[in-house]
């Protein structure tokens, strides 16, 4: 397997990417531990959304919309661009097409719907995140863009040489066009594709530039100590909204360091003063052990413990869309 080589940094040693404030990826006994203790939730085989969205071919103007395709995947649309996030539109997010999570509703956009696509950012290379399978079908079909983090572009041209993957560092800015731009930054997660290439790519948030304000956009985190979040409101704001995580955290003695429950994801919001947060990765793979509708409970909960009005922080279903 091709990884990434290239110069140290105070987060890459040489071989592997790291978090100075994070923390590892859990060791292979403690996944088996969990895969042998676990009590997981019973999700229905289908749970289909009744909305389902066809986007205008741009949005031009001050405005910008975004559509929550399912998972961690949206289309976001501001200033004549059509910009996708960690797109996912195959039936399971594994590197098997036979086994592994299978998604319980279609995507909110079908994608002979989608328009022309100019951009795709990927967040980093776990399989819910980076779909080669869609990443090639975006390729053939409208050639876009592809950001991410330094090591998963060898992951995707490895697999289809024909996927424009630009790679880029945390701090990063990248000029998309027509006035918008996205900063990589630190986000408390890791990533692997396999057994045997952990933290060998880097794995990031993204800041969108758009008319309409920053969007923080965190497509996998932790929460720590909230310092990532809080460095982001000092280097980046005022945001005018964050796409955060509020799924995939049971147990938490495993999923702790590496995925918010809707409690973390609160205080993430505060941490980072957006104006307001789209709630994601929950409800389409069921990849831990918490019910399907739980972090959506949990999130109703938390908002009412910090005194949070309940429109701070909207959950859309897939094929809904909002702009602002």
């Amino acid at each position: 397997m091709k990884t990434y080589a290239g110069p140290i940094s105070d987060h890459f040693d040489g071989t592997h990417f790291f978090d100075p404030e994070g923390a590892s990826p859990k060791p292979l006994w403690k996944v088996l531990r969990w895969q042998m203790t676990k009590q997981t939730a019973k999700w229905p085989d289908w749970a289909p959304s009744p909305h389902s969205d066809t986007p205008p071919a741009r949005v031009t103007g001050t405005g910008t919309r975004l559509s929550y395709v399912g998972h961690a995947s949206w289309l976001i649309q501001a200033a004549g661009l059509n910009i996708l996030i960690d797109p996912v539109w195959s039936e399971r997010c594994s590197p098997f097409s036979f086994a592994g999570p299978k998604r319980v509703n279609d995507p909110g956009i079908a994608f002979d719907k989608l328009p022309p696509i100019d951009a795709v950012l990927v967040s980093h290379g776990h399989y819910d995140h980076l779909d080669i399978a869609t990443l090639s079908k975006l390729t053939a079909k409208f050639s876009p863009r592809v950001v991410t983090p330094l090591g998963n572009d060898v992951t995707m041209r490895d697999a289809d040489s024909a996927i424009r993957a630009e790679a880029f560092d945390w701090g990063d800015r990248i000029e998309l066009g027509n006035g918008i731009a996205v900063t990589l930054v630190a986000t408390r997660h890791w990533t692997a594709r396999g057994l045997f290439d952990r933290n060998k790519a880097l794995w990031a948030s993204f800041v969108l530039e758009t008319p309409a304000g920053k969007i923080y956009i965190v497509c996998d985190s932790g929460y720590g100590t909230g310092a990532h979040f809080r460095r982001v409101r000092e280097a980046h704001g005022p945001l005018r909204a964050a796409i955060l995580p509020i799924g995939a955290y049971e147990p938490r003695w495993f999923m702790l360091d590496q995925h918010m429950n809707p409690e973390d994801a609160v205080k993430a919001l505060d941490d980072c003063g957006a104006e307001m947060a789209f709630a994601h990765h929950h409800g389409t793979f069921q990849l831990t052990d918490e019910a399907i509708d739980a972090p959506v409970q949990a999130l109703g909960v938390a908002l009412e413990a910090a005194k949070m009005p309940r429109e701070k922080f909207a959950v859309l279903q897939p094929g809904q869309a909002m702009e602002i």
